[in-house]
């Protein structure tokens, strides 16, 4: 289910919900969140590819780009696991929401694909999950290579 960003979250009646929310911080600061995942440094980059530049992490190529670099599966399990965790403390009949939020450069790539796929865990075990992406919407942050980038090194 996706609800737009400033829309409330209800939670069925008696079922704790679970907020996912992909945001990038070129477009401002991360939003509240008992869990922010910082998606920059760690990932696979679509953005360098001119070819994923300016899709979404809501299509499947950028997605499996973004999901194939070594690790990112552990730090979607460890996300998942860590909104478990917090539930166990969430008392169901208060209505209280887990919020994770994934951020990256410009909020289109990396978060999304990261977000979707801690959603879709988070579903798998029987979680209400409410997916909000603030910022895939917004333009494309051009940015400046670094020495780094134009030698071939960073992700």
């Amino acid at each position: 289910m996706r609800v737009p960003v400033n829309a409330p979250a209800v939670a069925p009646a008696g079922r704790a919900v679970v907020v996912v929310e992909s945001f990038g911080y070129g477009h401002g600061p991360a939003p509240e969140a008992d869990l922010t995942i910082d998606a920059r440094r760690h990932l696979y980059n679509p953005h360098r590819d001119p070819r994923m530049r300016y899709l979404t992490g809501l299509d499947e190529q950028v997605r499996a780009h973004v999901l194939a670099t070594p690790g990112a599966a552990n730090q979607v399990g460890n996300a998942v696991t860590f909104a478990l965790c917090l539930l166990i403390d969430v008392t169901h009949d208060s209505g209280e929401l887990v919020t994770l939020a994934v951020g990256c450069a410009g909020g289109r790539h990396r978060s999304v694909a990261m977000a979707e796929a801690i959603a879709a865990g988070l579903r798998a075990a029987g979680v209400v999950v409410e997916v909000r992406h603030r910022d895939v919407g917004k333009p494309v942050i051009q940015r400046i290579p670094t020495a780094a980038a134009a030698s071939g090194g960073g992700r």
